[in-house]
């Protein structure tokens, strides 16, 4: 099979790449290890709008389980911040059949995608990337040319490790995640995180409402916890155990019924040194193109797939596939926005972790919905001296947000 372009995963990334690329007419094939696209499951499902805005997309409403209008942000001590406004608006999705959709979407414009086809490894003459090998459901690998190679492979990223890209994870650039669907529960449409180092260390408790009375319930905390149990004074931190004890005290949740039950990790830590290389790019999660302070990553693996596509366009245009002119069309352009709103949130999660229980009570003492808007925007001045004023100590901690 000789084509223009691989793309390896058919998630959020991969296939709004193939969408975009083959509707400007290049030939696109998409492959993904799993038989179904979509299934298993492995996140809360939630998306805020702007990026399917930005793109002209119009959800149908069998790809969402319920609109979500807001957050609400609960402290140590159960403070209560209620956040609505233009960015707090979006869905909790049905991902089985969001990402179904999104990949009809592609096949709609041209591209072709496989299922149940695990790429193994990558091509090489003299030196130089030019296809990969592929394997349907365990079968003799064959051979697919193409001039460009995309990898959205998410967390494991391993075709785009045997590439070339730094794709490994630091343990301490990881969480270690739980969740359920439960029923019942009754919800405002509004996403709820539960903050403190009691109830989630490093991390928070997320309660992602869905409908008829559903909703995914789960934690994250830091992956690098669970190999020292003495840190912090923390006994056996894994997620399911904190997930539990949350559940066994929160009176709205504790007698309901669990309807999936399932864990993974996610990429908190930095984006990948490097994006792109001649006639390859790494796309979404496979990128660490992730929020590091709650993890999210659908609306970010888009925005990547959308960008990344119109590089591969351009690089069509001018017959040119090498890192130059994929970094000048891709990655050059997403570090100088989307990158560098991602550097201030990850300061911001460092020096979160930083806190204690009592500094955490006082900010959610202290702290308003407006605060809390700017905060999520990096506009972390006005409101780090709003809390210097009342205790002063925290200078050591929140000084770097003033930088």
């Amino acid at each position: 099979m000789d084509v223009d372009v691989v793309v390896i995963g058919a998630g959020p990334a991969g296939t709004t790449f193939a969408r975009i690329a083959a509707q400007h007419g290049l030939e696109v094939v998409v492959f993904d290890k799993r038989k179904e696209i979509g299934n298993p499951v492995r996140c809360g499902e939630g998306l805020g709008a702007r990026e399917v805005v930005r793109q002209g997309l119009e959800l149908p409403r069998f790809v969402y389980s319920t609109e979500i209008y807001g957050a609400k942000v609960v402290g140590p001590k159960g403070q209560t911040i209620i956040w609505r406004g233009k960015d707090t608006r979006g869905w909790v999705l049905e991902r089985k059949f969001f990402d179904k959709w999104l990949a009809e979407l592609a096949t709609d414009k041209g591209a072709k995608i496989k299922v149940y086809h695990r790429v193994v490894d990558v091509i090489r003459e003299n030196g130089k990337l030019v296809g990969v090998k592929v394997s349907h459901g365990g079968r003799e690998p064959f051979d697919v040319r193409a001039k460009l190679i995309v990898s959205a492979e998410g967390m494991e990223a391993l075709t785009a490790r045997k590439m070339g890209f730094p794709t490994v994870h630091r343990l301490y650039d990881v969480d270690t995640c739980y969740e359920y669907e439960m029923q019942p529960y009754d919800h405002e449409n509004l996403i709820e995180l539960y903050f403190g180092n009691e109830i989630a260390p490093r991390g928070y408790v997320w309660i992602f409402p869905k409908a008829n009375r559903k909703a995914n319930v789960g934690i994250g905390i830091g992956a690098h916890l669970t190999t020292n149990v003495k840190r912090g004074g923390i006994k056996g931190a894994d997620p399911k155990f904190f997930l539990d004890k949350f559940i066994g005290n929160f009176e709205p949740l504790k007698d309901s019924n669990t309807l999936l039950d399932f864990g993974g990790v996610i990429s908190v830590g930095a984006p990948l040194a490097k994006f792109t290389m001649d006639n390859a790019m790494v796309i979404g999660t496979a990128a660490k193109q992730v929020d590091p302070i709650h993890g999210g990553g659908i609306a970010l693996a888009m925005e990547a797939g959308f960008l990344s596509a119109h590089a591969a366009i351009k690089a069509f245009e001018e017959k040119n596939f090498s890192e130059k002119t994929l970094y000048k069309y891709y990655e050059k352009p997403w570090r100088e926005t989307t990158g560098k709103k991602l550097q201030r949130r990850l300061l911001l999660r460092k020096v979160l972790e930083k806190l204690n229980d009592d500094d955490l009570n006082f900010i959610f003492d202290n702290i308003s919905a407006d605060d809390l808007d700017k905060v999520m925007k990096g506009e972390y001045a006005g409101v780090v001296k709003k809390m210097l004023v009342g205790r002063p100590q925290l200078m050591k901690v929140l000084g770097a947000l003033l930088s």
